[in-house]
């Protein structure tokens, strides 16, 4: 198997070896699924705590919902949420912190506090975060997303969508090794419920290999997501966690090398059998 690591600061990870799971931490009172649950910092942790026991490698820490029909929240208030839960994570675990933020500002604070990663559902595009993840040696996941949280599901269409990803997210690539970013900081994500209907989701996990031509680590995050309701029948969000799981499967088996997950620990004991049988 080639040889596949990334490099987060001062933190290597080799994905060769076995799919990774990066657990969600959302501090935010309007998550669609765990809005509320973690804002406080002893909460946020205790909950880290058990992702890193059950398997997280990552943890993914947000401070703005990017839910459809979210509203924006300024950058003084992601600080306030964000800063002492990084800083309480780093202090006490031995896990890889990625921030979820699209602000420069969030970004540069976050990294200086010794964040690993940033995890940018705009990849990159806004002012100044280009050069805040390219001066810390950090790595940094681009995401494609058609819109707008707000309005990004409003009739999504694509003409040949995989090939609109695959083409958006090796621009976004390319303008990172430009400005400095080794091949090995770079992670790719397709989105999925980012401007894309239920058809569009299915088509990505069908041809997610297809991300394979871009030569980086493919990360998806498919669990409790509305499109894995409908195809249940209405479920809502705490009814999905088998079907996430399922989704998680048929996305490490079709290339993905990270799986970001609420539900750590079911989806590291199914992908561990996956990699078992992988050899």
């Amino acid at each position: 198997m080639t040889p596949l690591f990334l490099q987060c600061g001062e933190r290597r990870l080799d994905l060769s070896c076995a799919p990774f799971v990066m657990g969600v931490l959302n501090i935010t009172p309007d998550s669609f699924s765990d809005g509320g649950q973690f804002m406080s910092s002893e909460a946020a942790l205790c909950q880290v705590e058990l992702m890193v026991r059950e398997g997280a490698a990552i943890v993914d820490v947000g401070a703005e919902s990017s839910r459809p029909g979210s509203e924006p929240v300024c950058v003084q208030q992601q600080l306030d949420r964000l800063v002492p839960v990084v800083e309480s994570i780093l202090d006490r675990l031995d896990v890889v912190v990625s921030v979820d933020t699209s602000e420069s500002e969030v970004m540069r604070e976050s990294l200086v506090r010794g964040a690993h990663m940033i995890n940018d559902i705009r990849a990159l595009q806004g002012h100044g975060s280009m050069e805040a993840v390219a001066e810390s040696g950090a790595c940094v996941c681009l995401m494609h997303m058609r819109g707008e949280p707000q309005t990004m599901q409003e009739a999504p269409c694509y003409g040949d969508l995989m090939d609109e990803i695959r083409v958006f997210l090796d621009k976004k690539k390319q303008a990172c090794l430009s400005a400095g970013l080794s091949p090995e900081q770079i992670v790719v994500d397709p989105g999925f419920g980012f401007g894309k209907t239920f058809e569009h989701n299915a088509e990505i996990l069908r041809r997610l290999h297809e991300l394979q031509s871009l030569k980086a680590p493919v990360l998806i995050g498919l669990s409790r997501k509305s499109w894995l309701g409908y195809v249940l029948g209405g479920a809502d969000v705490s009814k999905r966690l088998h079907a996430g799981v399922a989704a998680a499967v048929v996305g490490v088996i079709k290339g993905a090398h990270i799986v970001r997950t609420h539900d750590v620990g079911p989806t590291r004991e199914a992908l561990r059998l996956v990699s078992a049988l992988a050899g």
